[in-house]
């Protein structure tokens, strides 16, 4: 296991000042929340800098949930594609960081433009508080990745975006 602090920015958006909103210049994204079972996908308009929860795909066949991860990004002509990175709490990468981190180097050799990791700790928590009490669990599973993959989205957005997240192989091995 690695201690990454020094590649991550960690800021979970809470009070964060605005100065550190993202910009116009930083056009539109697309997070993926990639687990083992479902992959969640969100797009962000960076104009207003919000994230919308779109879907959740299947993770297996593995070839069949990344040419639906390319098609949404051609659908919303995204400027960039951010893959949540599951560190652990004392900034180490354990499997489930390695396989997201895999399944970003993939997407970046494919092409897909402008692949960034961000820190995604807590996210399932935050789906889960924003998701509470609306929805059956059956329904909530349903969307739960895609509102995950949301909020991954706001706060690579609320702290700085593809300046404060790194590229796949800018992480050591």
């Amino acid at each position: 296991m690695h201690n990454l602090s020094a590649a991550t920015t960690v800021c979970h958006a809470s009070g964060v000042p605005a100065a550190f909103q993202c910009s116009e210049a930083m056009g539109h994204w697309i997070c993926i929340d990639h687990g083992t079972k479902r992959i969640g996908l969100a797009v962000g308009d960076t104009e207003h800098a919000i994230a919308t929860p779109l879907k959740v795909v299947p993770a297996e066949p593995h070839s069949a949930a990344i040419e639906k991860i390319k098609a949404v990004v051609d659908e919303y002509n995204a400027d960039g594609v951010v893959v949540g990175w599951p560190l652990n709490m004392d900034d180490s990468e354990g499997p489930q960081g390695r396989q997201a981190r895999a399944m970003a180097a993939e997407l970046a050799g494919l092409g897909l433009p402008d692949v960034r990791l961000w820190d995604e700790r807590l996210s399932s928590f935050a789906a889960d508080r924003v998701l509470a009490g609306m929805l059956t669990r059956k329904k909530r599973t349903a969307v739960q990745d895609a509102v995950a993959a949301a909020e991954i989205l706001q706060d690579f957005f609320a702290c700085g975006g593809p300046d404060s997240a790194p590229r796949p192989d800018e992480i050591p091995d």
